[in-house]
């Protein structure tokens, strides 16, 4: 889907100047926020930013002060997995 929004030249310019691009900086910040608000997870913001790794994802919502939806569900499942290791 491509989205087209509408700013002043002026305002365009001086946003575009800051870090990066202005489209980008736009989907990062609506990602972060699909993030915050629990409509996507963490490996669809990662493939919707091609980011390289978990990671890299889990530092771009650290950057946005997006916190990490962990649930316990998550951790009981992290738990079994390093009970495993620790076995091996």
């Amino acid at each position: 889907m491509q989205i087209t929004i509408e700013i002043p030249d002026e305002i365009a310019q001086r946003l575009d100047q800051t870090r990066g691009s202005l489209s980008r900086r736009l989907l990062e910040v609506i990602i972060a926020d699909a993030y915050h608000c629990g409509k996507i997870n963490t490996a669809e913001v990662r493939q919707i930013l091609h980011l390289p790794s978990r990671l890299e994802t889990h530092a771009f919502l650290k950057r946005m002060r997006v916190y990490l939806n962990y649930d316990e569900s998550e951790l009981q499942q992290d738990l079994k997995t390093l009970k495993e290791f620790r076995s091996t």
